[in-house]
């Protein structure tokens, strides 16, 4: 299964270096420009923990009664995954989930959270997620992100969400980037300091034990099906073009100087 892990990574390359070499990095130079960063990147780490329980419901049992599905090696890979994310400690030690951390660190930094705390809060209330992203006011480019997340979620096969998730969400952390972080934090430790730990985090365990987990995942549930190889490389095709452009949603909103509380949308997304 290497060789097919590596095909997929190299025919991958190509666009994963166009988002290590997105200009948005180097558009990030104060802690103003930060806030707005984090006010589009926010919902990439939210529809993450959507797709990771989407694939935890296909693997595992998460009815009643319980009966065991799948088998136990994916079962085990999946869970260990969930626990990570949903359950990981912060700076001082306290049970988190990432992207509570990140909330945390958005406020920290004085970003606002108004827009992805209503959609959470929507999705909780009932509506239906796809109808609550299009009420969303954003950048097409972002509704178009988590449109295709939710697609993958409730459409695609069990392949092509694990896929997904592995490669084609996978955030490279160019090395400027964690420059400019601390710079910033030599600068503004106290609003800072949280965002820079998930940034550490997010490189510690998504980038190392959880990726060779995932890996794994993949291998598995593709297995020798050539079939399933080409769906998988396509999808993450797909998802990696909608993360350029939801980086370049960002790097528009930090060009253009909006504030957290003007709209995230250009007149030209409305």
């Amino acid at each position: 299964m290497e060789l097919r892990i590596e095909h997929i990574t190299n025919e991958l390359g190509g666009h994963r270096a166009a988002l290590l070499g997105h200009p948005v990095y180097s558009s990030i130079g104060d802690l103003e420009s930060l806030r707005r960063f984090t006010e589009c990147h926010v919902f990439a780490v939210w529809d993450f923990m959507s797709l990771l329980k989407s694939l935890q419901r296909s693997l595992t049992c998460v009815s009643i009664p319980w009966r065991p599905v799948g088998d136990a090696e994916t079962r085990f890979l999946i869970n260990e995954i969930v626990l990570g994310e949903e359950s990981d400690v912060d700076g001082n030690g306290v049970r988190t989930s990432h992207f509570e951390l990140y909330l945390e660190a958005m406020r920290r930094l004085g970003a606002s959270t108004e827009r992805i705390d209503g959609l959470v809060a929507a999705c909780g209330a009932g509506s239906d997620v796809r109808e609550a992203v299009s009420n969303l006011g954003v950048d097409l480019r972002i509704r178009d992100f988590l449109d295709y997340t939710f697609d993958v979620c409730f459409d695609a096969p069990t392949h092509v969400q694990a896929a997904v998730f592995t490669f084609g969400r996978e955030e490279l952390i160019p090395n400027m980037f964690m420059k400019i972080l601390d710079g910033l934090f030599g600068e503004h430790p106290e609003h800072v300091g949280t965002f820079r730990y998930y940034i550490e985090r997010h490189i510690e365990v998504d980038g190392g034990h959880h990726n060779k987990l995932a890996l794994e995942m993949v291998s598995r549930l593709c297995g020798d099906d050539d079939v399933k190889w080409r769906e998988a490389l396509a999808a993450c095709t797909s998802a990696l073009d909608r993360r350029h452009g939801l980086w370049s949603a960002a790097f528009d909103a930090i060009a253009s100087g909006r504030t957290a509380n003007s709209p995230l949308c250009s007149a030209a997304s409305r």
